[in-house]
């Protein structure tokens, strides 16, 4: 880790990565804000999310947001009537082995968020709100999710370059970006 020497003490530098994930949670904030929506789950959906490229937010958002949908599926489809506490202990084995199964089938890094979501549909929530909670989770962490995938994409680094380069392709637009960064090298 790079470190910055300022009046006899150190600190961490602060990268591009840094700031786009900090922009990516604070978008989703300033959105939930004029929507009047809690956007804690949103703002922690961009966090996991971003990566340092493209690839990188793919597969960490994709780990978030899989894993967050599969279980809270399987949460609201294992949730008991809450007349005995003792049958969270079979649903909860049942459950992260269904878990893990749909996680190989679906998106193999989503077991994680999966079994949080999970743990927090079955011990944690009132059984009138079980339903709401999940959707609203699922909902939430894909914008989060969204979000970083946006702003890692639209920063530089990551994948702007080819991305704007492939987005003017598209559009009939010469571009610069083609000559001075996407020329292959002669043989």
């Amino acid at each position: 880790m790079e470190h910055h020497e300022k009046a006899g003490c150190l600190f961490p530098k602060i990268g591009m990565r840094n700031v786009k994930t900090a922009l990516a949670a604070a978008l989703c904030a300033l959105v939930y804000y004029f929507l009047d929506r809690n956007p804690t789950f949103a703002c922690i959906g961009a966090i996991f999310g971003m990566g340092s490229s493209f690839m990188q937010s793919r597969l960490h958002g994709g780990n978030r947001f899989f894993g967050t949908m599969v279980g809270g599926f399987i949460g609201m489809g294992l949730f008991p009537d809450g007349s005995n506490a003792w049958v969270l202990i079979p649903l909860t084995f049942v459950g992260v082995i269904i878990l893990i199964l749909l996680c190989q089938r679906i998106w193999v890094g989503g077991v994680q968020p999966g079994g949080v979501v999970l743990c927090i549909l079955l011990f944690n929530t009132p059984t009138d709100t079980y339903i709401t909670y999940a959707m609203n989770r699922i909902l939430d962490t894909g914008i989060g999710v969204l979000a970083a995938i946006f702003v890692n994409g639209m920063l530089p680094g990551g994948f702007t370059f080819s991305f704007m380069h492939r987005l003017y392709q598209r559009l009939g637009i010469r571009d610069d970006v083609e000559d001075e960064f996407m020329a292959k090298p002669a043989v």
